[in-house]
């Protein structure tokens, strides 16, 4: 039986949930697969700093996120990765001495320096890695890298710009779970045509943003039915269910917390609103379902969101005080709408998570 030892980490939950979407697929093809959290697993010291570091700068200080992001964003830093790695180094080719594995695929950019660092000294795996973010970072650059998948050609060209080789590029996709590549069964027949369904992602931005969004909507003068999915914020969930505990005219709001429905409520909405997460946004893709993002934090979102404008798959709104008169927009010219949707589509038709798979087989043969 073909191995495939999957590296990720949890600095966003998107790494871990291309993991195992992409996990499925390689089972389904008889590989066994070993999926390793390369930092959780090597000690808590290096898991604390980078993973709580990320979500300290990212949550409280997202300007100064930004700028580290920017400044990281350059070979220099490379070389100090793969001295913070050097314990961890070890560690990963212990791991991969005792499994043995045909093929390493990496989710996670921390991943590549330390697979590229071992492919330096010897090791003769082939490796793939997984770019989940719309423009490469450069800490996805490794030349010892064999394969490179990327959710778009504007993420292949920028990998292209950094000087990774065009031969080794494919733009086939951030992999998510099957249920956003096929509509639920019946779901559709249930829709209240009446009134305009919007999907909010509370992600990560926080009780007080997402309150903003959701009094903006309720002010706007259409017939909407609003979702909104706070996810583990529980006390994001209660302030909003405490706020809104009577029915709103002309409105539907319905508040969730956690939910595993989330491909199904795609499918029944006409347009998300949310943060610019690679994941997430790679989701509504498949789902052709139009966007509007109101937050951003600097840094992969601000460079994902320029992606998804300057292509037309979403709008962006830097001013909540806007966001009702792109809604009005879209829901005065379905023309709009319609061209988001078909856009959206020629785009996920490039997406093939079984071609991932196929050149896992072509590298190990």
């Amino acid at each position: 039986m073909k191995k495939i030892l999957i590296l990720t980490a949890s600095t966003g939950e998107g790494h871990n949930q291309a993991a195992n979407s992409i996990a499925e697929n390689f089972k389904a093809r008889g590989y066994e697969v070993i999926k390793n959290d390369f930092l959780k697993s090597n000690g808590k010291f290096l898991d604390t700093i980078l993973v709580g570091g990320y979500e300290v700068l990212a949550s409280i200080f997202p300007k100064l996120y930004g700028i580290s992001y920017k400044l990281t964003d350059g070979p220099f830093n490379n070389k100090l990765l793969s001295l913070l790695f050097l314990f961890t180094n070890k560690k990963v080719l212990k791991l991969i001495n005792k499994i043995k594995p045909d093929v390493i695929l990496l989710t996670h950019p921390y991943a590549v320096n330390i697979i590229g660092t071992l492919k330096r000294k010897g090791l003769n795996i082939p490796a793939i890695s997984i770019v989940t973010d719309f423009k490469a970072h450069g800490t996805y650059i490794d030349s010892n890298i064999n394969v490179y998948i990327t959710g778009s050609e504007n993420t292949k060209e920028s990998l292209i710009e950094k000087g990774i080789d065009s031969n080794k590029i494919f733009a086939y996709g951030i992999p998510v779970k099957e249920e956003f590549l096929n509509i639920v069964p019946g779901l559709l027949s249930t829709k209240d045509e009446d009134y305009f369904n919007i999907l909010l992602m509370s992600g990560s931005m926080g009780l007080k943003n997402i309150s903003y969004v959701v009094k903006e909507l309720l002010n706007n003068s259409h017939k909407l039915r609003i979702t909104v999915v706070c996810g583990n914020n529980n006390k994001l969930k209660d302030s909003l269910s405490n706020e809104y505990k009577n029915r709103i005219k002309d409105k539907k709001l319905h508040i969730l917390g956690f939910s595993k429905d989330i491909a199904s409520l795609m499918d029944y909405s006409d347009l998300i609103i949310t943060k610019p997460g690679g994941l997430t946004i790679t989701e509504a893709i498949n789902k052709t379902l139009p966007i509007i993002i109101p937050f951003c934090i600097p840094g992969q979102e601000m460079q994902n969101t320029d992606f998804l404008t300057s292509n037309g798959y979403a709008l962006y709104v830097d001013n909540l005080l806007e966001l009702n008169l792109n809604v009005d927009n879209l829901l005065d010219n379905p023309a709009l709408l319609e061209q988001m949707r078909n856009k959206l589509a020629k785009l996920a038709s490039t997406y093939s998570k079984e071609k991932i798979v196929d050149i896992a087989d072509d590298l190990i043969k």
